[in-house]
Order: C-alpha cells, then structure tokens, then sequence
C-alpha cells in the first residue's frame, strides 16, 4: 500500500482521448468559412474526415507513437554485413505508423482534390499535434508536385504515386510500389541558402534528359524517400545556371542508384526525422524543367513547403497552448484555479491571441491556393514569405511562455514540451531562414507590382472597422514608400505586413473580443514585451474559454 504521503491531489490528469479538430474553434471556424464559400457541398464529408483525424490525433495511441519516435531516432546503416554499399536509415516502428496514417489520410494529396489545400493544411495542422517530425517527408512530397508538372512526362508517371493514400516503407523500384514519399536536396556546405554556389555537376547523357551528377547536399532530409529533387549545375558554358532534377533512389531495373549518405545529423530536435548529408557520384538524374531554369522550377515546391512551415508552427502554437489551458483548468495555487487567476487569465489570453491569429493566416494561404486566380497566386507571392516568416518566428517564444504555464511539470521530459520547445525553431529555419523569407518580401515587392496590389486589397477589405488597423495600414504604406536603407529595414516591413494582414483577417472574421484584443495589442501598441502584458480591460476571459478544449 502507498504511503498517504504519496497520495497525488492537485496534478492536471493526462489529456488524451479528444478530438484535435473538434475542439479547436478557431481551425473549426476557419474551415468551414473557407470550405463554404468554395465548396459548400463538401462540408459534411470534411467535417467527418478532420474529426476522425482529430480524434487519432488526440488519441493515447498516437501521443505514444510521437513518444517512441523521439526516444528512438533513426539509425544510419552504410553497409551491410558483407561490407556492400546498401545506405539505408532505419526508423522506429512508431515512425512507420505516423506516416503511414498521415498519407492514408491524404496529407500529401491536395492538387487535384477539390478543396484539396484546404482540407489537407487542415489536417496537417491537427495531425502535426500528434509528432512533428514526421511531417518533413509528408511535406515535401506533397510540395514536389507542381515542380514535376514542368515536365508533363515525369508528373504523369510520378504524380499518381505523390497523391497516392497508400504508403509503403523500402526502397524498391518506384512502379512497384503504391505510393511514394519524395525529398529535396538544395543546400550546399559552402553555400547554405544562397544555392546559386552550388558545385554539384550535372554531365548529359546520350538519352534525352538524363544526366549523371557529381557532387553532394549539405541537408537532405528524409533519406530513405523514393525521389529527390535537387539542383545542380548543367549549362556547359559554365554558367552559373542551376537546373533541377530528379534522383530515384532506386533505378527501375531494381539497382540502387548511387546516394551516399555520408552521416546523420545530430539536431537540436526534430530527433524522429532523418536529416542526412549525401555524396553523388555518376548519381543517375532525370532533368525537371528547363536547363538553366532550376530555381524558377523550383521554387513551386519551395513555396508550398514554406506555407507548411507556417502551418506546422501555428499547430505547434496550438499544441502548446492547449496544455497551458489544460494544466491551469486542473492546478490550483493560493485558493483558486490557475485559470481565475487574473494574472495567468492574461497570459493564456494572450497566448490564445496569437495561436487563433497564426491558424487563421495559414488557413487563409491554403485557402488561396485552393481558389488559384491570378489575383490569388500574386497575392501569395507575397503573404507566404511574410507568413512563414512571422509565424515561425513567433513559435519558439510561445512555447516557451506555455511550458513556464506548467512550471516543473512543464520541464520534465514527460509533460512533452521539452520535445515541443526544442522541434519549435526548425520552421524558421527551414526553407530559408528569417533573413531569407524578408528579402524574399523585398523582391517581390520591387519586381512584382501585382503582388504588392493584391496584398493591399485583401488587408483594405478590413479598412474602416478599427482605428488600430486603419493607423497600422498607413504607417505600413509610410514604411514601404521610404526606399533607404529597406534592406536593413526588411525584418521590420515584413514584420509589420504579417501584422497587419492577420489584424485585417481577425477584424472580419474573429469574435470582436479577439479582433479588439489583437488590435489593441499587436496594431496599438498596447502590449509589452512579454506574454501576459495585454490590457486589464480587454475581455481576457472571452479568449481564454475560447482557447479551451472543452468542444
């Protein structure tokens, strides 16, 4: 029999066993204003499949499988027994099963779908809650699809296997399989982001479009993919021209193609995912695309991963947020619960605040994907940059204010986010870190006069409502007609159009109690420099229920 000392009283019971997606008003709302504005006749098969995936989200089985993911990362297996070059990476069994839930709930299928990015960034969100690492290959396989369609040859054999529900692990010849899971390859070491020092060589071949490569990738994340798309260098000329193409792991003739992985990366988090440095060497590619047009070709797998990036911070956010909320519904201090305390009342608002504004802004890019009208597709040039930006950068110092909510409890490996606040600074790293995503902006900006006007038009549908947005458009109209030093200033006006368009989004779509409180805060200037700093007056309470899971 325990000693009564050891009774436990007064610990927050473990939560598990709800629906991800039910219990999230905010992503709820979000949907459904979308879905019903573009496919009002899809509403119920949605709704049914993102509560289904939420309620495995939220389930003790999936909670244990991002656990043993972590616990066990992947083993790297250069050779085998007989000392043959076999390259191979080794994942838990956990790791198999949150991938293979992920794709049969068709999280790397979206382009052909109606409603499809809608739908599908919806259910990456929720199904993000339940391990983060995974998401990596989920991403870049469903990003790799408008690249391949420069060459209709190569989607048409590719793309059925991309959007495939049905996930099979090994490396085999890719028609023998069912489905495929794709990664990507850009970074150098003596590059990093700026790709255009890339020395991997591309030398043509006799048959049309195929190439053998020399040369290696700083960063190759998910190794154990069927395909890579990678740039390298192939203009005979010497041009510092970069093409695009694709590197099967395994030929169709059953070989392996040449992908040496040279060694694992040791990573701050992200633990379950592989993330490798590999060596080609007469490495057998297919040509994606013009040669010499390897960025432009690109660049529309880098843009969805970088909307995912967004995406997977905001549920990040909403992860973290949920288990303030949780603890301090269960925890009581000093005569009462920790959530009718004022001051944690304040923080929990604050942190309710900006979770509801980073969901609805990445719903919103998913949204325009989805709607696909030149109007939307300049408007995205702008917002995904300036969205993956912000929201990433906002991620890490939420999670941390979240973990403080729980105190000890909160520190310790088995609360969770310990895992949470060290995967939380990968999104704004990767596909470009801060400083890349700004001068992204700026470019845009200077070179694409119809990106800048469709931005201004969705922010001015709001005009006229509140005062704060209304005084933050005009100062953000100030900041961008001043042209010296906006190089140096780049954080600073990105910064202020993340802002801005999520205070336009909340102002017609939010409760008022949440557009007030992000315009007073995040537009006037009414907020100090941590979380917990919003005004006395403002509705703290309304945000606060509005953050619990209770559906």
């Amino acid at each position: 029999m325990a000693a009564t000392t050891h009774t436990v009283t007064n610990q927050a019971p473990p939560l598990v066993g709800h629906d991800v997606y039910g219990t999230d008003r905010a992503l709820r709302e979000g949907v459904e204003r979308h879905l019903s504005a573009a496919a009002p006749e899809l509403l119920g098969a949605v709704r049914e499949e993102l509560h289904e995936l939420g309620r495995a989200a939220g389930s003790a089985q999936a909670q244990r499988w991002g656990a043993l993911a972590n616990e066990n990362p992947p083993e790297l297996r250069t050779h085998d027994r007989y000392g043959n070059r076999i390259d191979e990476v080794e994942f838990h069994p956990a790791w198999h099963r949150l991938l293979g839930h992920a794709v049969g709930a068709g999280l790397t299928d979206a382009w052909g779908r109606p409603a499809g990015h809608l739908r599908r960034a919806a259910g990456f969100f929720v199904w993000s809650q339940a391990e983060a690492g995974h998401g990596c290959p989920v991403s870049m396989t469903h990003a790799a699809v408008p690249a391949l369609r420069a060459d209709p040859e190569l989607a048409a054999e590719w793309e059925p296997l991309l959007t495939s529900h049905v996930y099979e692990q090994g490396l085999r010849p890719p028609g023998r399989k069912a489905g495929v899971l794709f990664g990507m390859g850009m970074t150098e070491k003596q590059g990093g982001s700026d790709v255009r020092a890339n020395t991997t060589a591309a030398k043509p071949l006799d048959a049309a479009g195929e190439y053998l490569l020399t040369g290696h990738k700083w960063f190759c994340s998910a190794p154990m993919s069927d395909g890579f798309l990678v740039l390298a260098q192939a203009a005979p000329s010497g041009r510092d021209d970069l093409t695009c193409f694709l590197v099967p792991r395994v030929l169709p003739d059953g070989t392996r193609n040449v992908f040496a992985v040279q060694r694992l990366k040791d990573k701050l988090g992200n633990r379950s995912n592989a993330s490798a440095e590999v060596e080609f060497d007469g490495t057998w590619a297919r040509r994606v695309g013009e040669e010499g047009r390897g960025v432009r070709t690109i660049i529309g797998m880098v843009a969805a991963t970088r909307l995912d990036c967004a995406l997977g911070s905001a549920a990040q956010m909403r992860q973290a947020l949920t288990q303030a909320v949780h603890h301090a519904e269960h925890r009581s201090a000093f005569g009462a619960r920790l959530i009718e305390q004022p001051l944690m009342r304040n923080v929990l608002a604050d942190l309710a605040l900006e979770s509801e504004a980073a969901t609805t802004l990445a719903l919103r890019l998913a949204a325009a994907y989805d709607a696909g009208t030149e109007q939307e597709r300049a408007f995205l040039r702008i917002a995904v940059p300036a969205a993956k930006y912000w929201v990433t950068k906002r991620c890490t110092p939420m999670v941390a204010e979240a973990l403080e909510c729980l105190g000890g409890n909160g520190y310790v490996e088995e609360s969770g986010l310990p895992r949470l606040l060290r995967e939380s600074p990968l999104n704004s790293i990767w596909e470009g870190s801060g400083n890349v995503q700004a001068l992204d902006v700026l470019r845009a900006l200077q070179r694409e006069p119809m990106a800048l006007n469709a931005f201004l038009q969705e922010v001015g549908l709001a005009r006229g409502a509140d005062h704060r947005l209304d005084s933050a458009i005009k100062g953000l109209l100030t900041e961008l007609a001043d042209l010296e030093g906006i190089e140096a200033r780049a954080r600073r006006v990105v910064e202020r159009m993340a802002l801005v368009l999520q205070g336009s989004l909340l102002v017609r779509w939010a409760p008022p109690e949440v557009a007030d409180a992000f315009c007073a805060s995040r537009l006037g200037g009414d907020w100090g420099a941590a979380f917990g700093t919003l005004p006395h007056s403002l509705h703290l309470g309304a945000l606060v229920e509005r953050a619990r899971i209770a559906g």
